[in-house]
């Protein structure tokens, strides 16, 4: 009888199963009323006393593998079943997920870099808590400049010669301190200004202004880079450049495209002339070259810079330039079919 119970405490370990219906009828085998236990405890009722000893402790730790066993495999079969709950069915479709869109701004501004980049201009950036040195000073606009009134400037309170900067042509700057000609490079980036906040204007946008530093660079070249420009954004192949005054460029110019007078909205957005502006430009100011350590004797370059914000409106035909910063889903679900 011993050998019997020891051979039965094998067959107690080495079972295994994962089934629920299983397990129940191992547990009556071995544990229930009229189980192989109750007829071994009954049969060693009748055992001679010299092996009680022995055979009930076999008996005993017979009993306490089965006890055991069921314990562990109905731990398993439960750990097995709480995890196939938690990642469902893995064979079923998807749970539909509401996908995300990119911002119209960030949009833009890659589709910008990504026509520059296809003509050898790379990707600069700076900071946006600036210096006066780097956002006006070394841009031909000391201190006391009346061109200085035409940006309405944040201030840092605790070091006046710190603002935020008032455009990205601060990062041209440093670019021009740090890299020498031939210098081929547009800054993307938000500026900020004290301006009043309506449909037209923000007191925070986002620029990109380019710089084109080399030997020979004429109005000419300019012209053609703007040209390619307008194409690929616009698809349009009409520019007009108007004269106009910024302290960095001389000469300057304000870029216009023929937009159209096709709509009604044409109408309204280029008020009756078809033409809208975009962008100011110019050939790079000799002081500016030599305030980057640049020898204007020998290089010429040309700049360009335009507001995001405005580009992103007209592509897409926004009526405030406030829906930019109000993250509503509503606007910006709109973008999705656009990324």
């Amino acid at each position: 009888m011993l050998e019997k119970v020891k051979e039965l405490i094998g067959d107690v370990q080495s079972f295994k199963t994962t089934s629920k219906e299983e397990i129940e009828v191992f547990r009556i085998k071995y544990l229930g009323s009229k189980g192989l236990l109750k007829e071994l405890f009954n049969e060693f009722k009748t055992v001679d006393a010299s092996l009680k000893k022995d055979l009930g402790q076999a008996l005993n730790n017979l009993r306490n593998a089965a006890s055991e066993k069921v314990q562990e495999l109905n731990d398993s079969l439960e750990s097995n079943t709480e995890t196939k709950n938690f990642y469902g069915d893995l064979t079923r479709p998807s749970e539909p997920i509401e996908l995300g869109s990119r911002h119209p701004i960030s949009i833009v501004r890659n589709r910008i870099i990504e026509v520059f980049s296809k003509i050898g201009f790379t990707v600069s950036e700076g900071p946006e808590i600036e210096d006066d040195w780097h956002n006006f000073t070394a841009l031909n606009l000391p201190e006391y400049h009346p061109a200085r009134d035409m940006q309405d400037t944040f201030f840092i309170e605790k070091d006046p010669d710190l603002l935020l900067r008032t455009h990205t042509s601060s990062v041209q700057v440093r670019y021009m301190e740090n890299n020498e000609p031939p210098i081929r490079t547009i800054s993307p980036g938000r500026v900020f200004r004290n301006e009043d906040i309506s449909a037209r204007s923000h007191c925070i946008f986002h620029q990109v202004e380019g710089l084109y530093i080399d030997t020979d660079v004429s109005f000419a070249d300019l012209k053609q880079t703007l040209l390619y420009f307008t194409k690929e954004m616009f698809g349009k192949s009409k520019i007009r450049l108007r004269p106009s005054y910024f302290p960095f460029t001389e000469p300057s110019a304000e870029v216009d495209i023929y937009w159209g007078l096709e709509t009604e909205i044409d109408y309204k957005i280029t008020k009756g002339t078809g033409w809208l502006e975009i962008m100011g430009c110019g050939m790079v100011d000799p002081n500016v070259l030599k305030n980057a350590n640049i020898d204007p004797e020998k290089y010429t370059g040309y700049a360009f810079g335009m507001g995001i914000e405005r580009i992103a409106m007209l592509l897409y035909q926004i009526p405030d330039i406030r829906m930019f910063y109000e993250n509503d889903v509503r606007f910006l679900e709109q973008f999705k079919s656009v990324l």
